[in-house]
């Protein structure tokens, strides 16, 4: 294998998915808009031929001669190549045919009832299920996906996997506090808590990372989005994540955005197998912040893992600049103590600007991982 970098570059998670792949899997004809889209995004990153027969019934207003599933390979397809073609050295596929990241894998599980939609945040709703047995997996999931990944990536692939604390977080914790006997009060509520991350570790989540370990996935992201709005259960996330790990062999990486990392440490330096961490730093730093000093907090702890950086923001679309991204990455070696800890990437997935500008902050990261790479490695310094 090819020695990586210095400064090795990265997606964190997903993608805006395209007019037109939304538009093919409902098999309606794409509109003039959708067609551009898909013209001018294959002649830039090229991926069409790998699919000529989708993309051409797609163009030629024939979207009933393939079917949704053909189009959500395309769609797959479009996002390793948009990934690859940009420079980075670790991908995914966009999660291209993943439409959100709760309801799905709790789908594949058995012990809970979906209730109605609830607000997760500004106008964004998701269907919440209540945990009403013991959880069971019926059968591992997202093997299939990244079977699709593995045949096709040209940069070394990843896995992304929601956390069993975000699972449990973000459902009614029914049947566990039934469990507990007297007053369900805060020391209750939190022993159910955990019982059910830790089951859902077990039953459901690390028999799923073992799958995908079988059929070669090598580098597993747990993404725990939950994680920093209750900063004092960081120990359950890290039990949760070591239950879920323990025996296997792989590299795994925890993704945790919008957080106070001060609040989860030293508690999340516990998570055993975890191999880096993958934060969010360029949302808070401005001219009269440092968002990446908490970093300093890991060399006074001793914590000596990787950390995906995030460099540029992903809910703003004016495009970090190379110079800045790599004085990030500068600031970031620095705080450390060692250059060869830091990936760099997004803070977080892109899926809410356009892919102009995805595309663009993409090329600024690499751009500037390249700019701070070339500055480490001058002998002057």
């Amino acid at each position: 294998m090819t020695a990586r970098p210095l400064f090795p570059t990265q997606e964190i998670g997903s993608l805006a998915k395209p007019r037109w792949q939304l538009l093919g899997q409902r098999s309606e004809v794409l509109d003039d808009g959708a067609r551009e889209e898909l013209r001018s995004w294959d002649t830039r990153v090229g991926f069409g031929d790998e699919a000529p027969e989708v993309r051409d019934a797609l163009l030629e207003g024939r979207p009933r001669d393939v079917s949704p599933e053909a189009v959500r390979d395309l769609g797959a397809l479009f996002g390793l190549r948009f990934l690859e073609t940009a420079g980075l050295d670790r991908v995914y596929d966009g999660e291209a045919r993943r439409i959100e990241m709760y309801e799905y894998p709790i789908r594949q599980m058995r012990g809970f009832r979906f209730g109605g939609h609830v607000r997760s945040f500004d106008n964004k709703y998701y269907l919440k299920a209540a945990v009403v047995d013991e959880v069971r997996l019926d059968r591992p999931y997202h093997v299939d996906e990244f079977d699709f990944v593995k045949a096709h990536a040209r940069a070394e692939p990843k896995l992304p996997i929601t956390g069993p604390y975000t699972l449990a977080d973000w459902s009614y914790n029914e049947y566990y506090l039934a469990r507990q006997p007297g007053w369900k009060g805060r020391t209750a509520r939190r022993s159910a808590q955990r019982e059910f991350v830790v089951d859902l570790a077990r039953r459901a989540i690390r028999p799923t990372l073992s799958a995908l370990i079988e059929h070669g996935c090598r580098v597993l992201q747990i993404d725990e989005p939950a994680a920093g709005t209750h900063p004092d259960e960081a120990s359950v996330v890290v039990e949760g994540f070591n239950a879920a790990t323990e025996g296997l062999d792989a590299e795994f990486t925890m993704h945790i955005c919008y957080s106070n990392y001060a609040d989860l440490l030293p508690a999340l330096l516990e998570a055993k197998r975890c191999r880096q961490w993958a934060w969010e730093f360029a949302n808070r730093d401005s001219p009269g912040h440092d968002g990446y000093a908490v970093l300093k907090l890991l060399r006074e702890y001793g914590d000596t893992r990787e950390v995906g950086l995030g460099a540029v923001d992903v809910h703003r679309d004016r495009v970090e600049p190379p110079e800045m991204v790599a004085d990030r990455v500068r600031r970031a070696a620095e705080y450390l103590g060692d250059p060869r800890r830091v990936w760099v990437n997004p803070d977080c997935g892109l899926r809410t600007r356009s892919l102009a500008v995805a595309r663009a902050k993409l090329e600024s990261v690499v751009a500037g991982a390249a700019l701070a790479r070339a500055e480490f490695e001058s002998p002057r310094r």
